[in-house]
Parts: structure tokens; C-alpha cells; sequence
């Protein structure tokens, strides 16, 4: 039985970037990085294969990547959406942050947007 598994391209078009950019992430989080990029699952003449299953491994490391300048940089859309709307809920931005990484880390199956898009859709129901 052949076992599929798919390299930088198909990857990078999974995750809507290119390949340059996953083999970027690669070189600049190492093994060993305070967020080191999720290992190749086959490497083949220094190649390098992912089980397709694994793109949503991939697309949660990449949520976790700090913005761009000092200071981690400016959230995402869905996180600049969910902390409107949680500041219309009465939370602060530390209390945003935290209740965000608890559902985060409770539901690892979502990306940090899906949980976002998931939290405000039950404050706007």
C-alpha cells in the first residue's frame, strides 16, 4: 500500500501561502526554536513530506506566530473582531487574551480564528 504525503507546495497552497513561505517558516523556526515548525513526517533526498492530516497541525503553529515589529504586532482580523467584541462584553484586553488561550488550548482540533469566529458567533446569537 503506497502511503500519500505532501511537500511544500501543496502544503503552502493548503494553508493559501507558498511554498517559499513554508520552507521560510522552516529555516527560521528550527528544531529547538521557542516555536519550532511541526517536523516533516518523511524526508526524501532532503526533500521534506507531511501526511496530509497534518495541514491543520501546520495551520495551528502557524496561528501562534507573533506579528511582525515590537510586541508581537497587530492581531489578526478574527482576533481584532473577537477583542471588539469582547470588549463589548465587558472584558479587558488581559481578560480577552486569557479566555481566548483557554479555548485555544481546550479545543486544539480549531485554529486560534476558528475559535475567534466560534465565540463571537455565541455573543451575537
Amino acid at each position: 500500500m503506497t502511503v500519500q504525503y505532501i511537500g511544500a507546495a501543496a502544503l503552502g497552497e493548503a494553508l493559501g501561502v507558498s511554498r517559499h513561505a513554508v520552507h521560510k517558516w522552516r529555516s527560521r523556526y528550527p528544531a529547538g526554536s521557542s516555536h519550532p515548525f511541526p517536523e516533516p513526517d518523511i524526508e526524501i533526498d532532503g526533500t521534506p513530506g507531511w501526511r496530509p492530516n497534518r495541514v491543520a497541525d501546520v495551520a495551528r503553529w502557524r496561528d501562534g506566530l507573533p506579528g511582525r515589529g515590537a510586541g508581537g504586532g497587530r492581531p489578526t482580523a478574527a482576533r481584532q473582531e473577537y477583542f471588539m467584541m469582547a470588549t463589548k462584553r465587558g472584558l479587558d484586553r488581559d481578560e480577552a487574551v486569557r479566555a481566548l488561550q483557554t479555548f485555544v488550548d481546550e479545543f486544539p482540533e480549531m485554529t486560534e480564528a476558528e475559535v475567534c469566529a466560534w465565540l463571537i458567533g455565541k455573543w451575537t446569537d
